[in-house]
């Protein structure tokens, strides 16, 4: 009988180097936002500001996982090319450990992608490939790893297994803890968007593991599949696919598991944008897109408390800084061109934050 292979010093040293690399990150923090109006009302919103990581999203957290996942499935190997569909922060974050482990990277990205996303994964030793339309990223993806024998990341499946929803620092068990010493404690809501899913199941399975009272909601930008596949279990449907960059998708994704879920916001795109540039203000730096559609929603959420009379907290992610947007959705002339006047979405804001 044959004795499987023993894992190898590579293995062992690619694995202590990741480890070694989140030793060195101290844990994102957790802002509370100043607002006095829902304040009084015994309303208390936060954000986990994942801006900070080294990549500055929070697909840091995934890629590290999925790196992780994918090692120690016996997946990836010394001299391994990896590669992925993303043409946003999975992508950079995935280069950033790629070149940590001195691995080649390779992102399939539209031919659409903006400049400055391209600069980022270059930036961290990645090669961009480009296909003609968002759809065929998958199959690129696929046929470039067969024909380099390396392993596709495909964090569109792995997400949502990827990570120990169970604790183990993940998000989750990191939101729970700086919680601890808040009024309100255990969060009535916690606020995410989509892309992969992966997130909203991390935090849906931690919060019923714990036997926490807290509900998950996940903020849906326009053109998005993942709300009409919550209201339906249709996994068939298709959409147009979402504007605001990382989050949103035009087919169901396998990590997103729609039993983990409690609630969607749909949230048009200008809603997006006067919530992101409202945000900003608040907080004397810019946010992405991603974090004004969470913010959408959390306002959402923590207006219906108050006409119910309701108590608690409301807890989202800032996904990434807002400097990344800055020829595209911090650029008013952009803005009106591929989403539309913001000037009454902006009032409808400012009405939910007084």
């Amino acid at each position: 009988m044959q004795t499987p292979p023993t894992p190898s010093h590579w293995l062992h040293e690619a694995i202590a180097r990741i480890e070694a690399d989140y030793q060195r990150s101290a844990d994102t923090h957790l802002i509370p936002l100043p607002l006095p109006a829902f304040t009084r009302a015994g309303i208390d919103l936060y954000l986990k500001d994942e801006s900070t990581h080294p990549t500055g999203s929070l697909k840091h957290r995934l890629a590290r996982s999925l790196f992780l996942y994918a090692l120690c499935n016996g997946w990836v190997h010394e001299g391994s090319t990896i590669v992925e569909a993303s043409s946003g922060s999975t992508a950079v974050s995935e280069a950033y450990f790629a070149r940590l482990l001195g691995l080649p990277f390779v992102a399939i990205m539209p031919r659409s992608t903006s400049a400055e996303k391209i600069a980022l994964i270059e930036f961290h030793g990645g090669r961009c490939h480009f296909v003609e339309s968002a759809g065929e990223v998958y199959g690129a993806a696929r046929a470039i790893a067969a024909e380099t024998g390396g392993h596709y990341m495909d964090q569109f499946t792995y997400a949502e297994r990827a990570t120990d929803w169970r604790g183990n620092n993940n998000i989750a068990e990191s939101m729970f803890t700086q919680m601890q010493r808040e009024r309100h404690p255990v969060p009535r809501w916690i606020v995410v968007g989509a892309g992969t899913g992966g997130t909203s199941a991390t935090i849906g399975r931690y919060v019923r593991y714990q036997r926490h009272a807290t509900q998950v909601c996940v903020a849906d930008p326009a053109g998005s599949v993942f709300s009409a596949y919550h209201r339906t279990g249709d996994a068939t449907l298709t959409a147009a696919g979402s504007r605001i960059e990382g989050i949103g998708r035009p087919q169901v994704e396998p990590s997103f598991i729609r039993t983990l879920v409690d609630r969607m916001v749909e949230v048009p795109d200008v809603d997006s944008i006067a919530a992101m540039r409202a945000l900003s203000q608040l907080l004397g730096r810019r946010t992405g897109p991603s974090t004004g559609t969470n913010f959408f929603a959390m306002l959402t959420l923590a207006g219906e408390m108050r006409e119910r009379g309701e108590r608690g907290s409301i807890l989202s992610l800032l996904c990434d800084a807002g400097e990344r947007y800055l020829p595209t959705y911090f650029d008013s002339e952009w803005v009106a061109r591929c989403m539309g006047d913001c000037t009454a979405a902006r009032q409808r804001v400012d009405a939910m934050l007084a």
